[in-house]
């Protein structure tokens, strides 16, 4: 590896922080190296150093700097695939082969990028013979990124690219759970985007974020992460009327019916319930299921999902690999526990070793009746799903909404026009037939009630980070 030390990136130079910070395996509790841990002072000079890229370069004109720049990280990023795909393995817990995933579905994102900054357009009309109206979209200025530890490398560039190629300039908090991870994407940027455009770096505590947010000198947020900071966010943005895109909480309806194919749902739902062990805003964590198939299909997930290997993230033989770290691991145990007082545990899951240091679960099933508990209306984000009865559409839909939630759902079925009758009345921001965890660059996703407000992927990305000016023109 080329980075035992990983430092920030601000202005196109290498920056400590105020301490030393530990990157810790969550597979083994023991660390895999250090970091520059930011805060106030790094932010600071993170959000200057884009200010100052954004007055006083070309950057927000030359759409065709912005394209290439972000062309040669997409090119940087594929060189070195397979050491960020084992690094983000190592760091983050996950298996090889989801890290791969998300390696692989990000270097398109930054080429679907990079072709929007030279795609888009405004509209012009002659309103009046003479009278020239022009709608130019414009960047709007210095974009604050925000990310979270569950998908960094993917939900980072889910929202500078789109930033960048829209001509604002960035500064960028990353997770100190992934802190050498974010360490080999700074190398990449650095080799790659021109001084001050992209700054970034990496935090444990809370200062540096909270001033992306409330500094004048910011102008635009985009966070990925909780529903509760979300909402803090929003509050801290508000007095500067800033403009938001939050993609937050999500507790996704599997939604299966009689006629649905059980051998296609059954794996599915139980990647649904495993994949980043459940660390995933779009996991599907309720399963629905109409009566008449639920005994059957309550069999097949007890069985398919006491069978999953939890093991290191780089074993090859590994079906689960473990949450971030060891508090995340107690907390969803205790989720587990406290849902035995009012629920039926049909797979008990939770800790693997008791004690230690590790980061160890196994995915756990809870069959629920009470729409209000906990279980069903709180994000536990880890391998826990609930099982939930409905008997037809109408009830399904009533179950499928009764969450503050709408991030996304699933809906399992043969009859060809049930997925769009129901989908039209859930309340999420992405249904699925037939299948899970579908996204394209090229579409928009984003969620309903507390899953967020704005749009990523799609031009609504670039959207996101743009005003649009009226220019009206009287000629003689």
């Amino acid at each position: 590896m080329t980075i035992p030390h990983a430092r920030n990136l601000i202005d196109g130079t290498w920056r400590e922080g105020h301490a030393v910070g530990s990157s810790i395996d969550p597979a083994t509790g023991e660390q895999l190296g250090t970091f520059a841990d930011s805060g106030e002072v790094t932010a600071r000079a993170a959000i200057d150093a884009a200010r100052q890229a954004f007055d006083t370069t070309a950057w927000s004109f030359d759409r065709r700097a912005r394209a290439d720049a972000l062309f040669a990280l997409a090119d940087a990023m594929s060189a070195r695939r397979d050491e960020l795909v084992e690094l983000l393995s190592k760091e983050n817990g996950k298996k090889l082969a989801d890290a791969a995933m998300e390696i692989d579905s990000t270097i398109p994102k930054l080429r679907y990028s990079a072709a929007l900054a030279l795609a888009d357009t405004g509209r012009a009309a002659e309103i009046a013979p003479g009278m020239y109206s022009m709608l130019l979209p414009q960047p709007i200025g210095v974009a604050a990124v925000i990310v979270p530890w569950n998908s960094p490398i993917i939900l980072a560039v889910r929202s500078f690219a789109p930033a960048l190629a829209a001509g604002c300039t960035v500064a960028m908090k990353m997770p100190a759970q992934t802190a050498l991870t974010n360490g080999l994407l700074y190398e990449l940027i650095a080799e790659t985007m021109p001084p001050g455009v992209l700054n970034a770096f990496t935090e444990s505590g809370n200062e540096g974020a909270p001033l992306l947010v409330s500094d004048p000198d910011t102008d635009v947020i985009s966070y990925t992460g909780s529903t509760d900071v979300g909402r803090a966010i929003m509050a801290a943005a508000a007095p500067g009327l800033k403009r938001v895109s939050l993609e937050l909480g999500g507790k996704s309806p599997m939604i299966v019916f009689d006629d649905a194919d059980l051998d296609a749902v059954v794996p599915v739902l139980t990647a649904a319930i495993t994949t980043f062990a459940g660390q995933f805003c779009m996991a599907g964590s309720r399963i629905l299921v109409q009566r008449g198939i639920s005994d059957e299909l309550r069999t097949r997930m007890v069985d398919a999902l006491s069978l999953v290997r939890v093991g290191r993230g780089t074993d090859p033989d590994t079906d689960m690999g473990p949450l971030i770290d060891r508090a995340a691991a107690e907390r969803v145990d205790r989720a587990i526990v406290d849902a035995a007082d009012y629920a039926t545990v049909l797979v008990r899951g939770g800790l693997i070793n008791p004690v230690g240091s590790d980061a160890f679960v196994r995915p756990a099933l809870i069959e629920v009746t009470d729409l209000s508990t906990p279980i069903v209306q709180d994000e536990v984000f880890g391998p826990v799903a609930t099982f939930e009865i409905f008997d037809d559409e109408s009830d399904a839909i009533d179950r499928a909404n009764a969450t503050q939630f709408g991030l996304a759902a699933s809906i399992w079925t043969r009859d060809v026009d049930r997925p769009l009758r129901l989908g039209r009345r859930i309340d999420a921001g992405t249904v699925w037939t037939n299948t899970w965890g579908v996204t394209h660059d090229q579409m928009e996703e984003g969620g309903f009630k507390h899953s967020g407000v704005g749009r990523l992927n799609g031009h609504r990305a670039l959207e996101e980070f743009q005003e649009l000016k009226h220019l009206v023109h009287q000629g003689k």
